[in-house]
This record gives structure tokens, sequence and C-alpha cells, in this order.
């Protein structure tokens, strides 16, 4: 592969800043709006034809997006107007690798100078070459984009099924037909204000919890007794560990007298610590075996978080279903005390005051027979994303200076 060598990026391509656009002037249409975060929003107009490649120049510093589409560039982000023969995805990636963010102006608001940009030396392969390099991360993306999509569908499927046998309670009767729908006996029940189904508990949280552990932080490295070492569950991780987002849970090393505090299957962690002023403290994550082969060392979650197991595993999917459902609906912002500017979820009152429907226990253990399998099927993409995300980041910079080379 012959690489262009010393070739300063102005070469390569030139930057134009985006434009300027109000809430009052968009029209929503289908032509996206893109802001140094990513699409912001929807537009009736573009300004751009696609292929394009947009950084963010005010906010979000150097921060990369790829559009095959017509865009508008907002006036927080700087959009390749001229790619002087180079490949555009080729470019996206590459742009992906710089520490652009550094390039700051030095002013008080923080923005990235487009003549900064194009005054970097960098190595550029020939043309060829970029669009085998763009091709392969591509297949990469494309694997893993379609692992997210089946991800979300099989959880809007277990979502669907928790919804529809254990809040609308149209769960298979003795002959197979939904309870509720079919004539099944419901008792009015003056703890929920609401009809359940006859025979049904009503119970606190409290209730099905078996015990909890405190978290722990531990060393940045081995030092002293500080000898156990694990990865560390973090609020930050919640999302990313339930698939929606990235895991980036450090590793540390705890005391081994604190062996105790290891998470093991069927395990739950939340977020006692935290939130903002749109969302509460409480995110919950939810441990299933196949999770744990995502990590190379014994899961702890942190201080700010708490871990509970619950006293009959075969309840294991319904609290977590409910519990979303109870955060979801923004009953924790109610549950919320602050310590030194900090939200802090009121759990243990939480737990001990709200009351919900225990279902029998051989009707939980069907809806596990039919959640557990969608779960092991997220979790295993889930891995299957890690890997190839990190395989992508492990080959990106090896690829751009000429280390590693993807045949045609």
């Amino acid at each position: 592969m012959r690489v262009n060598r010393e070739k300063v990026l102005g070469e390569v391509f030139t930057l134009q800043r985006g434009f300027d656009i109000t809430k009052k002037e968009q029209t929503d249409g289908p032509y996206p709006v893109v802001s140094s975060g990513g699409v912001a929003s929807y537009h009736n107009a573009y300004k751009v034809r696609g292929p394009g490649v947009v950084i963010g120049r005010k906010g979000t510093l150097g921060k990369a997006f790829y559009l095959d589409e017509a865009y508008w560039p907002h006036d927080t982000t700087l959009w390749i107007k001229d790619f002087k023969g180079n490949h555009p995805k080729f470019l996206y990636y590459f742009l992906k690798e710089l520490p652009l963010e550094r390039l700051d102006s030095g002013s008080a608001n923080p923005t990235l100078n487009r003549k900064f940009v194009h005054l970097i030396e960098s190595y550029i392969p020939n043309a060829d070459s970029q669009k085998s390099i763009a091709d392969f991360l591509s297949l990469l993306d494309k694997k893993i984009e379609l692992n997210n999509k089946i991800n979300t569908e099989l959880e809007a499927m277990a979502k669907l099924i928790y919804d529809y046998w254990l809040v609308q309670y149209d769960f298979p009767n003795a002959n197979g037909k939904p309870y509720k729908s079919s004539g099944g006996k419901m008792v009015y029940n003056e703890a929920l204000k609401r009809e359940i189904p006859e025979g049904w508990e009503v119970n606190f949280l409290i209730d099905w919890i078996k015990t909890d552990k405190t978290g722990d932080w531990g060393k940045e490295s081995e030092l002293g007794n500080y000898t156990l070492q694990v990865d560390c569950i973090r609020g930050a991780d919640i999302n990313g560990l339930n698939g929606r987002g990235k895991v980036k849970s450090p590793n540390r090393f705890i005391l081994e007298k604190n062996k105790h505090k290891l998470l093991s299957p069927f395990d739950l962690v939340v977020e006692i610590s935290g939130g903002s002023p749109t969302q509460s403290t409480g995110r919950l994550t939810f441990l299933t075996p196949e999770l744990f082969e995502r990590f190379e060392n014994p899961l702890i979650c942190s201080n700010f978080c708490k871990a509970i197991s619950l006293k009959d595993t075969n309840y294991f999917y319904n609290f977590v279903y409910q519990w979303d459902a109870i955060y979801s609906n923004g009953v924790l912002f109610g549950w919320e005390g602050k310590t030194s500017g900090i939200k802090n979820l009121l759990f243990d009152s939480f737990v001990s005051s709200h009351r919900v429907c225990h279902p029998p226990g051989y009707l939980v253990q069907e809806f596990s027979k039919l959640i557990a399998p969608i779960q092991q099927k997220r979790q295993k993409s889930l891995k299957e994303n890690s890997e190839l995300e990190s395989l992508r980041d492990w080959l990106l910079p090896m690829l751009m200076n000429g280390q590693v080379r993807v045949k045609s």
C-alpha cells in the first residue's frame, strides 16, 4: 500500500463552518439537523447533499459523524465541503481516530478552529486503500448495528410479554386463553386501588429482597492488602449493561476481606446516588449468568450503587420489569434526598413502603421460561458487539498509519 507522507489535511479535504438555525425556524421534515453531539432534530430543508462528514466545532469538540443522506450541518459543527477525491467514509473513520478535542481555540468557550485541523500533518493512504479500509470497518459497524436492532426488538418483545401477562393480567389461564379477557375473576384491592386477579397477594418490595450488598471502590492499583482485582460497575455503566451504550467499568483492587461484596448471577444493581434534574436515581441493571462472560474479572458495584438479591430467583425477571415500570413512570423522583448537592435514593424507605402485586409462583416460572432465552440472546449479541468494537478500535490506528493492510 502506497502512503502519502507529511501531507497536511488542508490538502486532503476542506472544512466549512455549519449553518445557524433556530428552533422557531425549524419545520419537521426528513432531513437531519446535525449538531456537535449528533442528530439533534429534523428539518424540511437541507444545506448539504450526502455523503457527508461532520465534526463537532462547539460543545462536543471533534466528534465525527457520517451521513449518507442530505443533511443540515448546525452552526456548532464543521463539515467537509470538498473531499478532494478522497473516500468520504474513510475520512470519517480517519477523523474519529484524531484527538481533535485537544485543538480547542483556548477561549472561554472552547471551539474547534478549522484552520488548526487543516494544518495537521498525517499519513493518508491512496484511494484504493481508502476504499478497502472503509469497506472493512463498515462491515464491522453494520454487524454491530444489526445486533443492536435485534436486541431492541427482543427487549420490546420481553416488555410486551410482561405488560400482557403481569400488567393487563392476560396471562394464559388453565385453558390457554387470556385470563382477564376470558372472564377470569378479578377482585378490587384497597391498597393498590385497582382490581387484581383473585388469589394474588399484595406485599411490599422489601418482601421480595433477601439481602443487599454495599458497593466498594478500592484502589486504582494493587497496594498493600488491596489485592483482589475486580471490574467495578458504576451508575454510568448501567445503561451500557442494559444494551444502551458502552460499558467502561474501571478495573480496581479491593481488600480480600471484602470478597463478600462480589456480585453473583441474579443479583440486581441499583444506582442510589447521582441522577440529574431530568433523570432520577434508581436506574437498575440485572446480572444474568451470561452477562458475566462480558468481563475478565469478578464484578463489584461502586459506592454509589447497591446490589440486592431476591428470596426467590423465579421472580427475577418479574422484579426487573416491575422496577423498570416504576422508574419509567417517574415514581422515584419522590424518593430522593440530597447530601452535598448529590441526589440520593431513599432505597430502604421506598422498598419498605411501595406495594406491588405478588403473582403466584407457577406463573412467574412460566414467565421466566419465556424471558430467559430472550435475555440470553441479548447478552450474546452484546458480548459480540463488545468484541467487534474492541477489534475495530484496535485496528483503526494501525489501518490509518499503514501498519495493517486490507486487501481489496
